[in-house]
């Protein structure tokens, strides 16, 4: 099942949803989840934290598939 996650403004970076989404507490934690864990963007693995999702994206993260739209 598609989880569907809304964009306030053009993007969100991916240490700020994981951030927004409590699979981390903080956004140092950021950087050591995504290297301790799969993250896939787009179908493509992805361990910057600072990247940018934009409205149309896919993320698949522990299990659970994202889908992103605007406000």
């Amino acid at each position: 099942m598609i989880q569907k996650f809304t964009i306030k403004g053009e993007y969100i970076t991916l240490a700020q949803f994981l951030k927004e989404e409590s699979v981390i507490s903080s956004g140092g934690q950021a950087k050591w989840y995504l290297k301790e864990n799969t993250v896939k963007l787009n179908g493509e693995l992805e361990d910057r934290r600072g990247k940018k999702i934009h409205a149309g994206d896919v993320l698949n993260l522990a299990g659970e598939e994202y889908e992103f739209v605007s406000e």
